[in-house]
């Protein structure tokens, strides 16, 4: 068996094509699914084992990255989405994608899945879009299925709002305590593992996140959210480094998301 994919696309999402080629690569059967199928019942999310939605600019970022596509989902296939997290079915969210499920109220989300939001990703204190590459190091105690046995990565990021913040501090002390904060921008020139609660200096952490917080998941681990794109380090060929390290070709460092993935839909 193949598990089946529904790729989220439409209004401004511009990276389901890679996003549909890295699950395949892992095992998967991808579909591209615009977001109106579902609302109007036409596709029905149930029919799907995993969830994925990918990165661009739903409706051109107006009101703020991922508000309106978050707003879409909550509101239009809310009951859909509730069922499918409950129903112990993954979900990712890459940058845009992550933005929609922070905003959507999915992440960092509670036990009950009531789809409130309690934290944002807010514009970058370097007052502009960043594009570059980045070291993202796992938490090895979270419960995230999608990271289960990764150390670090590198990845690009490519985003303007991708500061994550909460209105409550104490809430980044739940999500730690919790296994939540999964993935954090680090210094690749510190050995594993080395995550900090300072924020790292620019553009180490390239958008100055609380506690260099790159990715987070909701407490079933079932939900995982993050601003770089894995999907974009596929091949080794990809990565910035490739040649001067002598890498030989195969798979990149961010395939091993969605192996996991895969891997938990066919175990479960």
């Amino acid at each position: 068996m193949k598990p089946k994919v529904a790729v989220l696309s439409g209004f401004g999402i511009n990276c389901e094509i890679e996003t549909m080629a890295v699950f395949e690569m892992a095992g998967g059967s991808s579909d591209r699914i615009h977001v109106n199928k579902l609302v109007s019942g036409e596709v029905k999310l149930a029919d799907y084992h995993i969830m994925a939605i990918p990165g661009g600019f739903s409706f051109g970022d107006h009101l703020g990255s991922g508000r309106l596509l978050g707003n879409r989902l909550r509101f239009g296939i809310r009951d859909q989405v509730r069922e499918f997290v409950v129903s112990g079915k993954p979900v990712i969210g890459i940058c845009n994608g992550f933005q929609v499920l922070v905003k959507m109220g999915l992440l960092p989300g509670d036990e009950q899945v009531s789809l409130t939001q309690t934290a944002s990703l807010a514009l970058n204190d370097s007052g502009h879009y960043e594009n570059r590459w980045t070291t993202l190091e796992f938490n090895s105690e979270s419960p995230c299925i999608w990271t289960t046995g990764l150390e670090r990565i590198r990845v690009p990021v490519r985003h303007g709002e991708g500061k994550f913040v909460t209105d409550d501090s104490k809430l980044m002390d739940k999500w730690s305590a919790s296994g939540q904060l999964v993935a954090r921008y680090v210094d690749p020139s510190i050995p594993y593992p080395n995550t900090s609660d300072d924020i790292l200096p620019y553009p180490i952490s390239p958008n100055q996140s609380w506690r260099n917080v790159a990715g987070v998941c909701d407490p079933s681990g079932l939900v995982f959210g993050l601003m770089p794109h894995p999907e974009a380090n596929h091949s080794t060929w990809l990565g910035a480094t490739w040649t001067r390290e002598q890498i030989k070709h195969g798979e990149g460092e961010g395939m091993g998301i969605f192996h996991n993935a895969i891997r938990y839909v066919l175990d479960n």
